[in-house]
């Protein structure tokens, strides 16, 4: 094995001078360098910004949102609450209640969603306190004016501010009211508090209140549409959901985690990643042509080399194993190199932000970026799969060749 290996080094790298074939082998050095590394930064910002755009989406998102749809459901919906209590992933959850309302304030008016937790509850659920950006989180149900906090958009749609008196409209009293000429259900609530989510649909669109609150102007009595369970680790919602399906019924229940909230989103952003790390592969694809071009010549320079060996004794594995060696040998140079190059450029950005963005724009300042360790196992296993291909039919072709052909114009 140290023969075949010295032997490939010296023709990789020859001391006395430098030929078209070592040429082509240093090209496709780099050819392999800049595919590994472009790989490399390109996945870590697609994994910056999916998990910013996770992050954003699951400030004010459970993850897991257990919901009755049935009657039945609503009287086994203790036995959900058990169930969750005794999961050792669930780090808290929250009844709930959902439903769209009028909100009216100086001439104004928007549809909105009111949503109501349980406030106790909730501060292990959603993330509430880090978000606002004016007055603070109380909604605990004070009588007679419930307290309300809302989004920064629909604050400024609404032109409203902490302190503010807003009114909302209930949907059932604007039936009510049609059928029986009598006045909707109306009810007056005071903005505690603005926040930023980051999240459009929550910023623009969501009213968060008291459960009591929400329960009595939605319609639900003492009711509730479900629970909104927040996990240790998101990455077990999904092991979770399965738990929470095989123990209730279907017909029931409806579980859903984080990622069916979002589901197109989540699939678009996976598409684009698989889509360029197949596209950026072909840089390395190139390269490995490079290689299979350059090692094949170097099988034709070298047929008297070949037919020496042979004649000595080298047998034909250790002739295919030096031709391999020497292909693998720019594949493994390639790839260090790539790697090193990858982690460097994304150095540089994470602490002295090479590249920044519009936070008007882009909610941050920076391009974000985040490494994984998978991401480097996985393309540097790529690099040397394709490197090891490209080097094999040269390497068998060296194996075949006929040591009386090679040297008997010697």
């Amino acid at each position: 094995m140290k023969l075949e290996t010295f032997i490939a080094k010296r023709y990789l790298i020859s001391k006395h001078n430098i030929n078209f074939i070592t040429i082509i082998s240093i090209i496709s050095i780099v050819g392999v360098t800049i595919g590994v590394a472009a790989l490399i930064v390109v996945l870590s910002v697609f994994n910056g910004f999916g998990s910013l755009v996770t992050k954003y989406l699951m400030n004010f998102e459970p993850h897991i949102r257990a919901q009755v749809i049935s009657e039945e459901g609503e009287k086994n919906i203790q036995q959900l609450s058990n169930l969750l209590s005794e999961l050792k992933e669930t780090e808290g959850f929250t009844p709930f209640v959902n439903g769209k309302v009028l909100a009216f304030n100086k001439g104004l008016t928007r549809v909105v969603n009111l949503k109501g937790i349980e406030k106790e509850l909730a501060d292990k659920v959603y993330n509430f306190s880090s978000s606002i950006l004016y007055g603070n989180d109380e909604i605990a149900s004070t009588k007679p004016v419930p307290k309300v906090i809302i989004g920064i958009q629909l604050a400024d749609k609404m032109q409203a501010v902490t302190g503010d008196t807003l009114t909302l409209i209930s949907p059932l009293g604007i039936e009510k009211s049609i059928t029986q000429f009598s006045m909707p259900l109306t009810k007056k609530v005071v903005i505690t508090g603005i926040y930023s989510s980051n999240n459009n649909d929550y910023d623009a669109g969501y009213i968060i209140t008291d459960l009591e609150f929400a329960q009595f102007l939605l319609g639900y009595k003492k009711t509730i549409q479900g629970y909104e369970v927040r996990l240790k680790d998101s990455d077990d919602a999904f092991a979770v959901k399965n738990i929470l399906e095989e123990t209730l019924s279907e017909t029931d229940f409806s579980i859903k985690t984080w990622f069916d909230f979002h589901q197109e989103l989540y699939s678009v952003m996976k598409i684009e990643r698989w889509t360029a790390y197949l596209i950026l592969m072909l840089i390395i694809a190139v390269a490995t042509f490079n290689i299979l071009g350059s090692l094949s010549m170097s099988v034709i320079e070298k047929r008297r080399d070949i037919g020496i060996l042979s004649a000595m004794g080298i047998s034909e594995k250790s002739i295919l194993r030096i031709f391999m060696f020497e292909g693998i040998l720019i594949g493994i140079i390639g790839t260090l190199l790539g790697v090193l190059l990858g982690y460097f450029i994304c150095y540089l950005q994470i602490e002295y932000n090479i590249y920044p963005l519009n936070p008007a724009q882009y909610k941050v300042d920076s391009l974000p970026l985040e490494l994984r360790l998978s991401d480097f196992f996985f393309v540097s296993g790529a690099s040397l799969l394709l490197t090891f291909f490209a080097a094999l039919y040269p390497a068998k072709r060296a194996a075949k060749v006929n040591p009386l052909e090679a040297i008997k114009w010697e």
